[in-house]
């Protein structure tokens, strides 16, 4: 069985690579709350600071869909709970005093604080880069906003379909003649949680080496704008724009060309299948499996013929695929040796196909019971990812962080909830 869906007894499971690392956490959503939630895979302890009078909903996804089951409410967000899985969560109230004096001590015991709230928001509560340092020198403070805290865009605010649109990947995507498609509703919270990942252990190694802590003030737009590098490059370089004739073509890679190069409708609903011929001898290949009249065109023998022709190509494949089962035109054409693969359901890809099932651990949440996340997509030997539990409950473990790391009693804690300050 693979090492993640068979965990090793707990006396011979291996030390974690993060082991160690404390971090008061802020993160919301995915751009933010995505990067933390590797960490905490890899052992990071990370606790999660909420808002009681919200009742944590500076993360907009805590409540919301989509649901396991008919029940509703605070602690029954998939998403939530998708992004904030092996977390500690607390709750302290920054509005008071003594919720300051909890936070202050949790940032003395920590060694990262994270957030991804508008540039200026940790600063406005008394929690900017100085005062952090004022209380560790050597804090590492990481923020995630959509233009950074410098910069004459630093007071805008941003969501990631804003935040694609301004870097150019939106008007980077799209069919000929038609306005920019984009890049899926929010492609840079998930990457942009994934730079921030980054940068958190690039400034932990730095401090390991030096001692320094720092701010890594990362802006989301300037992640997403190396995602553009070869676009950048051909216009500055050969003066071609991204957008020409027959340009960009979101269903056909022109680089290598080939062709057939692309995803073609199947029988049933919403059912896709990628094709695609690198040279002359897949397309023989091809051709001999389809068998049809067509395919002996002798405009089509040709990489180069091909290529000209591509648009009539693309309609007789598509009518071939459109009257077969996306996964028997897979079996045919990977059995003839054409790179063929279906285009998967997350359903499909979930329960029914057994190279990935792994990435899709079960977890223990308090109030949900048994429910599957997102795991991660990388294996390593000696020390393996591990999600075992759920997002934490708002305020969950209050009693035991508030205890364990700053020596309260149960009775202390039920008088700071009492007080409000958590």
């Amino acid at each position: 069985m693979d090492q993640q869906t068979a965990p090793l007894p707990a006396q011979t499971l291996p030390a974690q690579a993060l082991a160690g690392i404390r971090i008061c956490d802020f993160c919301g959503q995915l751009a933010g709350a995505g990067a933390t939630k590797w960490l905490a895979a890899f052992g990071a302890e990370v606790i999660r600071i909420e808002d009681p009078v919200r009742e944590g909903r500076w993360d907009i996804l805590r409540g919301i869909g989509p649901y396991v089951d008919e029940r509703r409410g605070l602690e029954f967000g998939g998403g939530y709970n998708n992004h904030n899985t092996g977390k500690l969560g607390v709750t302290i109230n920054v509005r008071t005093e003594r919720g300051k004096e909890l936070l202050t001590e949790l940032i003395r015991q920590s060694d990262c604080v994270t957030e991804n709230f508008a540039a200026g928001v940790l600063e406005r509560w008394g929690f900017g880069y100085e005062q952090l340092k004022a209380i560790k020198p050597d804090i590492i403070y990481v923020s995630n906003c959509g233009f950074g805290h410098v910069g004459p865009y630093s007071r805008f605010k941003t969501w990631g379909p804003i935040v694609q649109a301004v870097s150019g990947l939106t008007f980077a995507s799209g069919l000929p003649d038609q306005p920019p498609a984009g890049w899926g509703y929010s492609y840079m919270d998930h990457t942009g949680g994934y730079y921030m990942a980054m940068a958190i252990l690039l400034a932990l190694l730095h401090r390991r080496r030096t001692g320094e802590g720092q701010w890594v003030d990362l802006a989301c737009t300037e992640a997403a704008l190396t995602l553009n590098g070869p676009a950048l490059l051909d216009w500055t370089v050969n003066g071609r724009p991204g957008r020409r004739e027959g340009q960009p073509h979101s269903n056909r890679n022109t680089s290598p060309p080939m062709a057939p190069h692309g995803v073609y409708p199947c029988a049933g609903d919403d059912a896709w299948v990628a094709i695609a011929c690198r040279d002359d001898a897949d397309w023989s290949r091809m051709s001999a499996s389809i068998g049809a009249e067509w395919t002996n065109d002798a405009a089509y023998v040709s990489l180069a013929g091909r290529l000209t022709h591509q648009d009539a190509l693309d309609e007789h494949v598509s009518t071939w695929t459109a009257g077969h089962d996306k996964f028997a035109v897979q079996r045919q054409l990977r059995e003839a040796g054409v790179p063929c693969s279906a285009v998967q359901k997350p359903g499909e890809r979930v329960e029914d196909d057994p190279d990935t099932e792994h990435l899709w651990p079960a977890v223990t949440h308090t109030a949900m019971g048994e429910v599957r996340v997102d795991g991660l997509p990388v294996r390593m030997s000696r020390t393996p990812w591990r999600i075992e539990t759920g997002a934490p409950c708002l305020g969950e473990h209050n009693e035991a962080v508030f205890g364990r790391l700053l020596g309260l009693s149960s009775a202390d804690v039920a008088q700071l909830k009492t007080e409000g300050a958590i």
